[in-house]
């Protein structure tokens, strides 16, 4: 199983709940009407809470997606789809400057 991370920074000037409303309702139903959509197994975003102790966030959402293989990623990922519906509306509500991405095989060490 390919495990792919995302870490994400809203753009400037948007309010937390506009990020989360926006990733939600625009842009999630993009990515969700491609046909390549159907190569993730799981799709999962966090967001933030307030934790005493922790400091501020890094990030402003993690999103987490579940492959078979490799090559049903770069399916998704790579497909024209994707590179002309979904990833140009990423710079209407991310920080393209900052964020983070982690390609990786997950080990799950406790279960239960």
């Amino acid at each position: 199983m390919i495990k792919l991370l995302l870490t994400l920074k809203r753009r400037a000037g948007m309010s937390q709940q506009e990020f989360k409303d926006y990733r939600r309702n625009v842009h999630e139903p993009l990515l969700l009407a491609l046909p390549e959509a159907r190569y993730m197994r799981r799709f999962v975003v966090s967001y933030p809470i307030p934790a005493a102790g922790f400091g501020e966030p890094s990030y402003d959402a993690v999103v987490e997606t579940w492959f078979d293989s490799l090559e049903d990623l770069n399916a998704l990922f790579f497909s024209e789809n994707f590179q002309t519906k979904v990833d140009p509306d990423h710079a209407n509500f991310l920080d393209l400057t900052q964020g983070g991405i982690l390609v990786s095989e997950e080990l799950v060490v406790v279960e239960g």
